[in-house]
């Protein structure tokens, strides 16, 4: 099943398309990318995850 990273690129796409339009380059597209993994991992907070990021949430489960 590729629902949940379908749905990762999507958001990608969908928050990032004016950022995406100024990589000149595949190098320039690969750092982008590689910080937005990171934002999203790390910073991005979402409602399904009790406003938490995705390692808050995961730290917070696995200590339960």
């Amino acid at each position: 099943d590729n629902a949940p990273m379908e749905s990762f690129f999507h958001l990608f796409k969908v928050e990032s398309q004016p950022e995406i339009k100024k990589c000149k380059s595949i190098s320039q597209f690969t750092q982008f990318f590689n910080k937005y993994v990171n934002w999203y991992n790390n910073n991005r907070i979402s409602n399904k995850t009790k406003n938490m990021s995705p390692v808050d949430y995961r730290t917070h489960v696995l200590a339960a």
